[in-house]
């Protein structure tokens, strides 16, 4: 069976739940070889092992800490051009969705981002996408080269499939390019306690209805009751009341969780546009003519001051 290369993301040797995603859609399409980079990489093995790759790619130099996603394309085209895999898969985040289009230019492959679920037919990968604000829903294939295709979170299930997981050091030969953007300083990301946005199962979003950041507050229990991430809409960060990092939206994190709840959200085409592939979707808005409601497949009425502290109470008293 033809191999698939999936790119890891990992964080110390932990590796987060998008790239097991990746390796359950990487069997639809063969063997999954998976290629782990920088510190940690070879504490990856076990966990990608147990979820289906038949081989990991292992390399770790200071370039990958150093600089700027570059160091990353490098070895990620030695490892295609030592597997000569039937498609490479990538996580689509910021970083991912760059790693990916440069490694196409370079292979002279065509790219797909933002995929939501992938298929193989005779001919190769097949790649759904949500397109044009969500307005759409495309099927396309690469008629290039090697598919190179990036996937969003939450657009497969995490499966469990034993394999051997072979571990082997990827050769890696940085080029002069690799340098040329240097890391001076980091500074950690307080954590919340919440999952990451865009990894979220579940995320509860408000908007200009919420009125205010003190009010924010009421969103953010509600998510706490059911370890969901907090979202919000262009209005509600553009006002300062939440933070540029939880906008959701056309130009803030494209999401597609198993549940979305928008709260005081008009549903603006803007907005639609990072939430619409979301599997179940909940509103409540005052307005009965709000936009929103076109879109839901479940729609609420009400004053969220007064119905979102309800159903807070109501899923810590269903949680015993």
């Amino acid at each position: 069976m033809a191999e698939v290369l999936v790119y890891v993301d990992h964080v110390d040797g932990a590796v987060r739940k998008p790239t097991l995603e990746l390796l359950t859609l990487a069997r639809r399409l063969g063997d999954p070889v998976a290629v782990a980079l920088g510190a940690g990489a070879a504490d990856t093995a076990a966990t990608l092992a147990e979820h289906g790759a038949v081989k990991v790619l292992t390399a770790d130099a200071a370039e990958f800490t150093d600089y700027l996603v570059v160091p990353k394309v490098d070895a990620l085209q030695a490892a295609y051009e030592s597997v000569s895999p039937a498609a490479v898969l990538v996580p689509s985040s910021a970083e991912g969705k760059e790693i990916a289009a440069r490694l196409a230019v370079r292979i002279g492959s065509g790219l797909i981002t933002d995929a939501i679920d992938l298929t193989a037919d005779d001919q190769g990968p097949v790649a759904t996408q949500s397109v044009f604000a969500a307005a759409y829903t495309t099927k396309s294939r690469i008629t290039r080269g090697t598919p190179v295709i990036t996937v969003k979170p939450n657009s497969a299930p995490v499966e469990p499939a034993a394999a051997a997981g072979t571990v082997e050091e990827l050769a890696v030969t940085f080029g002069e390019a690799a340098t040329g953007t240097k890391v001076v300083a980091r500074t950690p990301r307080e954590s919340t306690g919440r999952p990451e946005l865009t990894e979220a199962a579940i995320v509860v979003s408000g908007g200009r209805g919420v009125n205010g950041a003190e009010n924010f507050a009421i969103i953010e229990a509600l998510a706490d009751s059911l370890g969901a991430a907090v979202g919000a809409s262009r209005a509600a960060v553009d006002a300062g009341w939440y933070p540029h990092s939880n906008q959701v939206g056309q130009t803030g994190k494209s999401v597609s969780p198993q549940l979305y709840i928008a709260s005081g959200i008009s549903g603006a085409i803007q907005h639609r546009a990072g939430m619409q592939t979301s599997k179940t979707i909940v509103a409540v808005n005052k307005d009965a003519e709000a936009p929103i409601f076109d879109l839901v497949d479940y729609g609420v009425v009400g004053d969220l001051f007064q119905v979102v502290p309800q159903l807070t109470e109501a899923i810590k008293a269903r949680k015993g």
